[in-house]
């Protein structure tokens, strides 16, 4: 793939923030990275997936002649000299983060993400890296494939604007392929298989050889890996890992065309980083689409089909909600496998799933799991719990029935009765 210099009117930006990219020049060197450059040479235009707003992620390095007393990172000055730039009418919002040299804004209806460039070592495989300040070849050495390693500089001698592609993504965007950018690259944070699945379903990319070759070699000697078995190993994955790799299945299940990103991480062996169990599940594809139809949360209908799935929740650190939606499922499980007998008739099936202890989404995710006879379940779900009794409370209370347990157990009977008119 050979690219000329692209012309800046190319990223779909208003004039005026353009001009305002040039005269914040002695803010630092200014590039756009990441999707946005990728989606460009792609010709595809990068909007941000919940807003639908073009967004664009900005790196500034320092400038050379800048003030050293000055204790902003450069992201911060990029950020103060285009708000002084742009009329307080274009500018949505500004969200400045002091902790990590960052800023969030919206001018002229881009969303723009700036970071100071950046350099990061890993302490140990899988933990949140050590970052620091750095150059901005240093800030694309530091991310995931080399088709979002490439950056677009600003302010450079000559027309438009400058690709900076160190690591030959060009060329793999032109092969269709997704390479790492080195060889540790996976042992430094796993989660990398998983964004490697997203993109594949998304740009029908593949992985480089040499990369599935560093993914078997990553996940063979991985502890949660499928020969520590499902509940051992757990102990010994950083948990900041654990709660990457949910950021990562969340925007999987979100944002991706999921079950084709699913099935590339099955058919590489890689859903044993979320839990052996599910690498050999052949249901979750039927389960995902029944939890779609009910409105549960993906996540959980996918680690539903696994016996251990409240504690590889735990290791994950899903939301509380669907901490408790899992060991609810895990009680209705046990209650249904101690019953004496089945229930056989819509009042006992009612009377067995309205039991205290779970809710009504955990019946849900039974009956999207397959964990009970799915018939009733269905017809519980659709049907049977929205009946009541056919002569309301305030009539039975004309009737001189007075408010309190009794009236309760009445609308009680009266609502069985109608349930033994159904059928299962």
């Amino acid at each position: 793939m050979t690219v000329s210099a692209i012309d800046p009117r190319d990223l779909c930006l208003p004039p005026r923030l353009l001009a305002a990219f040039d005269r914040s020049a002695d803010c630092g060197l200014l590039a756009v990275v990441g999707g946005a450059v990728r989606d460009l040479l792609l010709h595809r235009v990068h909007l941000d997936p919940l807003r639908g707003l073009p967004d664009l992620d900005l790196v500034v390095e320092l400038a050379p002649e800048a003030d050293p007393a000055d204790p902003r990172p450069a992201a911060h000055r990029l950020a103060e000299s285009l708000l002084q730039e742009t009329p307080a009418a274009a500018v949505g919002f500004c969200q400045f983060h002091r902790a990590f040299g960052t800023v969030e804004l919206e001018l002229e209806g881009i969303l723009l993400d700036l970071a100071t460039a950046r350099r990061e070592t890993y302490p140990a495989p899988g933990e949140n890296p050590v970052v620091s300040y750095g150059s901005l070849e240093e800030d694309l050495a530091r991310r995931d494939f080399s088709i979002n390693a490439m950056a677009l500089v600003f302010a450079t001698p000559g027309p438009g604007l400058r690709l900076l592609d160190p690591h030959a993504g060009c060329a793999d965007l032109a092969r269709r392929q997704l390479r790492l950018l080195h060889g540790s690259s996976l042992k430094d944070d796993p989660t990398r298989i998983v964004r490697a699945a997203r993109y594949a379903a998304r740009l029908g990319f593949s992985l480089a050889p040499e990369s599935l070759e560093q993914l078997h070699a990553t996940l063979a000697r991985w502890p949660w890996g499928e020969r520590h078995g499902a509940g051992s190993g757990g102990s010994r994955v950083p948990p900041a890992l654990g709660t990457r790799l949910r950021m990562e299945l969340e925007l999987l299940l979100e944002r991706e065309p999921w079950e084709a990103a699913l099935a590339c991480l099955q058919a590489w062996g890689a859903l044993v980083l979320v839990d052996p169990a599910l690498q050999g599940d052949t249901g979750w594809r039927r389960r995902l689409g029944w939890a779609r139809r009910c409105g549960l949360p993906l996540l959980a209908a996918l680690l539903a089909g696994s016996e251990s799935a409240a504690a590889v929740a735990t290791r994950l650190q899903l939301p509380h909600g669907q901490q408790r939606l899992l060991a609810q499922l895990a009680l209705l499980r046990q209650a249904w496998l101690a019953l004496e007998a089945t229930p056989s008739t819509p009042l006992a099936w009612t009377t067995f799933l309205e039991r205290p202890g779970w809710s009504a989404e955990a019946v849900a995710l039974a009956l999207v799991s397959g964990a009970l006879p799915r018939r009733p379940l269905l017809r519980w779900w659709c049907r049977w719990r929205h009946l009541t009794s056919p002569v309301p409370a305030a009539d039975l209370i004309a009737t001189g029935l007075r408010p309190g347990p009794a009236l309760g157990e009445r609308l009680r009977q009266l609502r069985g009765e109608r349930l033994q008119r159904e059928r299962v």
